[in-house]
C-alpha cells in the first residue's frame, strides 16, 4: 500500500460567470498515487465545495482539509463520532465499506449481528465516515428495524447542505444516540409494529426524544 503522504493532491476553484457574486468559488481536492509511469490513480476525494462561498473562505478551508489529509495519523470524522460515543460506553460498528456506522439497542450484540436487528445507522452526506473533519457536512441518524428498513423521520439530522463542525456535530449526535438507547425499553416493540404495518408512530415515544 502507497504511503498516503506520498500522494499529490490537485484543487481547482471554478468561478461563477456573470454573477453578483463573483467572488465565490467550488474547490475540488483529489488525491492521486502513482500508477506506473506516466499515470496516476485516484485513490479518493479530499474536499469539495458542498455550497459556494466567498473565494477566500473556500480556499482556506480546502487547504485545512488537505492539511488534514497529509496528517499523521490522518485525522477523520468516524474518529472523533467514536470517541464522543465512547464517552457515554457506546459502540460502533463500521459496515464493510466505510459508508455508515450501525449501533446496536443492546450493548451485548456481537458486532456481526448489530445490523440484523433493531439498530440505529449514523452516516454523513459525504457519504463516507472516512472523510476529513474539514469536509464534513452533518450526521444523520436512522432507527431501523429487524430487517434492515428505517423508521419514520431521521432520529437526528445536521447541516442543510454545508459544512458543519464535525467536532461538535459529533458530540452532540452522540448525546442524542446516548439518550435513545438508554431509553426505557418498554414500549419499543409496540410502536416499531406499529410503524412498520402502516400505523402512525407515536411521536410521544421515548425513543423520539432529542437531547
Amino acid at each position: 500500500m502507497p504511503s498516503i503522504t506520498a500522494a499529490p493532491v490537485s484543487a481547482s476553484a471554478d468561478a461563477v460567470p456573470d454573477s453578483p457574486h463573483q467572488d465565490r468559488a467550488r474547490f475540488e481536492a483529489t488525491a492521486w498515487i502513482p500508477d506506473g509511469r506516466p499515470g496516476f490513480q485516484q485513490l479518493g476525494t479530499v474536499y469539495t465545495t458542498p455550497v459556494r462561498r466567498a473565494l477566500a473562505a473556500e480556499a482556506e478551508q480546502c487547504a485545512r482539509a488537505v492539511d488534514e489529509w497529509f496528517s499523521s495519523p490522518r485525522p477523520t470524522a468516524g474518529a472523533l463520532l467514536l470517541g464522543a460515543l465512547a464517552e457515554y460506553g457506546i459502540r460502533a460498528d463500521s459496515d464493510d465499506v466505510g459508508m455508515s456506522y450501525a449501533v446496536a439497542f443492546d450493548p451485548e450484540t456481537p458486532s456481526w449481528n448489530v445490523r440484523s436487528g433493531f439498530h440505529l445507522s449514523v452516516g454523513d452526506r459525504d457519504p463516507s465516515v472516512d472523510h476529513v473533519p474539514a469536509s464534513h457536512t452533518g450526521w444523520t441518524v436512522f432507527v431501523h428495524d429487524d430487517q434492515g428498513e428505517p423508521i419514520g423521520d431521521p432520529l437526528y439530522i445536521a447541516g442543510g447542505g454545508g459544512l458543519v463542525d464535525c467536532a461538535g456535530d459529533s458530540a452532540a449526535v452522540a448525546a442524542v444516540i446516548a439518550d435513545f438507547v438508554s431509553a426505557p425499553v418498554s414500549r419499543h416493540c409496540d410502536c416499531y409494529s406499529q410503524e412498520r404495518y402502516g400505523r402512525r408512530h407515536d411521536r410521544e415515544c421515548n425513543r423520539y426524544r432529542r437531547a
